[in-house]
């Protein structure tokens, strides 16, 4: 349900963007949103409190973004607020970020190592992905897991690409398990 919501939203939201020509603008103003969001805690106890009314959280949704945000974003506020949304709210940006990395053509790869890498190996890595893919620029995440003992598991979307020894070392001890003397 929650996923249907903010698919639906942010669906509202990325159309309204297009349509308007400021998909590079809500894009900022929606990581900036979402930083703010994120460190003032209250504001979100207050928006999904039970007792105090639409109206009033229409009125402090105003009060603090008037002027600060740009129509559009105070408007689809407004309405998330209105429609009782609010709780989805970071589910909501989250799936317009994606819609707009989409439609600009970025890629967001998580790439899980047992050690760090160095500067240059993260480039060819970054690279090889724009050679092996059809986007135009990517958004790399770097992860340690010592568990992999070596190798690397890349992860795009539903993507995986595991090539860590560990996940080989488990492939062989199946294979061996299968072998019958």
């Amino acid at each position: 349900m929650a996923k249907l919501i903010s698919k639906t939203y942010g669906d509202a939201l990325f159309e309204l963007a297009v349509e308007e020509n400021k998909v590079d603008s809500l894009l900022k103003e929606i990581g900036v949103l979402q930083a703010v969001l994120k460190e003032n805690d209250e504001f979100g106890k207050l928006m999904t409190h039970p007792k105090i009314n639409k109206d009033e959280k229409l009125q402090v949704v105003t009060d603090v973004f008037k002027g600060r945000v740009s129509d559009e974003l105070l408007g689809f506020l407004t309405i998330i607020i209105s429609k009782d949304r609010y709780q989805e709210i970071d589910e909501i940006l989250s799936y317009f970020l994606s819609e707009v990395k989409k439609y600009k053509g970025i890629g967001v790869a998580t790439v899980t190592t047992a050690v760090p890498l160095r500067e240059e190996q993260c480039k060819k890595i970054e690279q090889k992905l724009l050679d092996t893919t059809n986007y135009k620029s990517m958004e790399m995440n770097y992860e340690l897991n010592a568990a992999l003992i070596g190798g690397m598991v890349i992860r795009i979307g539903d993507r995986v690409v595991d090539s860590s020894i560990s996940t080989k070392l488990n492939e062989l001890q199946k294979d061996l398990l299968k072998v019958q003397i």
